[in-house]
C-alpha cells in the first residue's frame, strides 16, 4: 500500500486495523471496570452447602476439636486454605416427622421446618441459603446456584402423601417456592 509516496508494510496496516476495531469497545468496557471497582478487595463472600441424602460417615467430616484452630479432617483437607473462614456445623437435630421421612429430610435440611403433607400444595419455609443469598448475593452476578449430581422430578408423589418437590429440593425462595436444582 502506498500513502503519499511512502510504502506501509502489510503488518503495520493490520495492526492499525486491529486497534481501530478495538477502540469502540473501550466505551463498552467502562461499566465492567466500574463494577470491578465496587468488588470487595478480598472478593465476594460465599456460602456453600453439601447435602448427602443417603447419609455420610460424620466422623470423617466433623473435626474432633472445636473453635478457630480445629483439627481439619481428611475429607476437609482440600479446603484447608479456607480453614480460618470456615464453619463446620454438627449435632443439629430436630424432632422426628410425622410421616414423609424422605420428604422431610430434604425439606428440613435448610429450612428447619417439616413439609406439609400434600401432593399438590407446597408449604415449607425460606431456606437459610436463600436468606444468606439476599445479603451476599448483592456482591455477585448470580445470588444463588442450586446444583445437583442428578436430575429430579418436582411433580407427582415421591413419598406417600407428599409432593416430589419436597424430596427433590433443599432450597426454598419463599415458603411456597422451591428452587429446583440444575
Amino acid at each position: 500500500m502506498i500513502v503519499t509516496g511512502k510504502a506501509i508494510h502489510r503488518r503495520t496496516v493490520l495492526r492499525g486495523l486491529g486497534v481501530s476495531l478495538a477502540l469502540p469497545l473501550l466505551d463498552g468496557m467502562v461499566p465492567a471496570f466500574a463494577a470491578l471497582r465496587k468488588t470487595p478487595a478480598n472478593g465476594p463472600r460465599r456460602f456453600g452447602v453439601v447435602y448427602v441424602p443417603n447419609g455420610i460417615a460424620m466422623s470423617h467430616w466433623t473435626p474432633e476439636t472445636e473453635g478457630a484452630g480445629f483439627e481439619i479432617t481428611r475429607i476437609l483437607q482440600p479446603l484447608e486454605g479456607f480453614q480460618d473462614r470456615m464453619l463446620v456445623l454438627s449435632g443439629m437435630y430436630g424432632p422426628p416427622p410425622n410421616g414423609g421421612f424422605h420428604a422431610n429430610a430434604s425439606t428440613r435440611f435448610l429450612t428447619g421446618l417439616s413439609a406439609m403433607p400434600s401432593e399438590y400444595e407446597l408449604q415449607a419455609g425460606i431456606s437459610i441459603d436463600q436468606l444468606i443469598a439476599r445479603s451476599l448475593g448483592q456482591e455477585t452476578q448470580l445470588a444463588s446456584l442450586e446444583v445437583a449430581l442428578d436430575g429430579r422430578d418436582v411433580s407427582g408423589s415421591c413419598d406417600v402423601g407428599f409432593a416430589c418437590a419436597y424430596s427433590n429440593t433443599i432450597s426454598w425462595r419463599t415458603p411456597t417456592t422451591p428452587l429446583p436444582m440444575e
